[in-house]
């Protein structure tokens, strides 16, 4: 099957004047027009192209590299309005159409706009919005806390910054803990600092490390650099003598080494906890 908006491993089956004719494993077709035909070829050679409806709304295979494909977000440019809605430049010959109703606010020329691409299912056509929340959801998360994510920028608030986590849920960065300008449409490295009632996800950014994971995480790690990279406690040690050696409780002591140990930072051997070179 041949996948509208995205980029197809596909089969040079013949030459013709206009171009080279592709096909899949299920005899499928679609013209590569001659512009976009590399100088040396061989039929049967497979190419990768990406695949969209060019300006007489006809199936064509280009090897242009489009700023955002079907299914992802991105920042673009509006080139143009009209009463119908505004193009976008996604990097191809035909712009990305974004539809009135799919506008969280009128666009203007000149503009850009953290958007959406989908398959208008009516009419078979690629389109964009703007208003992101819907391709959003937080009802069934992939992530937990301390999760290292990826995340994309989306609006600023009166207490931070939502973002877009791994492309499907949602979260929010609060003010007290961004350190760096943000622009809509920026990606940048999270992690999942909590996760509150309704799944609402709370992130921090920066990258997996112990210090960016919790306090008493830090803390052990400061012992363990402290002591020769040893620490003689493990999870059979009693509450009062964990307490006495780090000051804290043992659920938190245990919380905190399944953490490390997560991140390969520390070794559980039968005499107590090791320090990763």
């Amino acid at each position: 099957m041949i996948h509208l908006g995205e980029y197809n491993t596909l089969t040079i089956i013949r030459e013709t004047e206009p171009g080279l004719f592709l096909s899949d494993e299920d005899d499928n077709e679609v013209l590569l027009p001659n512009r976009y035909v590399p100088n040396e070829f061989k039929i049967w050679d497979k190419l990768e192209v990406f695949i969209y409806l060019d300006n007489q709304e006809r199936l064509v295979a280009v090897t242009d590299k489009p700023y955002i494909q079907r299914d992802e977000f991105a920042l673009l440019r509006c080139n143009e309005t009209t009463k119908h809605g505004a193009f976008l430049d996604w990097g191809m010959v035909k712009e990305l159409f974004c539809p009135f109703k799919e506008q969280a606010y009128d666009m203007i020329k000149g503009g850009w706009y953290l958007v959406y691409c989908y398959l208008d299912e009516e009419t078979n056509r690629l389109v964009a919005s703007s208003k992101t929340n819907q391709f959003l959801d937080n009802k069934d998360l992939t992530v937990a806390e301390y999760d290292e994510v990826d995340l994309i920028a989306s609006h600023k608030s009166d207490i931070g910054w939502n973002v877009i986590i791994n492309k499907i849920h949602s979260g929010l960065i609060y003010t007290d803990n961004i350190f760096q300008d943000i622009s809509v449409g920026d990606k940048l490295k999270g992690i999942v600092k909590k996760i509150r009632p309704g799944n609402k996800i709370d992130i921090i950014l920066g990258q997996v490390g112990y210090r960016n994971i919790e306090p008493n995480a830090e803390i052990i790690m400061g012992y363990l650099q402290d002591n020769n990279g040893f620490l003689n406690l493990t999870d059979k040690s009693k509450p009062e003598v964990i307490k006495d050696v780090l000051q804290m409780s043992k659920k938190s002591f245990k919380k905190a080494v399944g953490t490390l140990y997560k991140q390969k930072l520390i070794e559980i051997k039968e005499d107590g906890i090791h320090l990763v070179n």
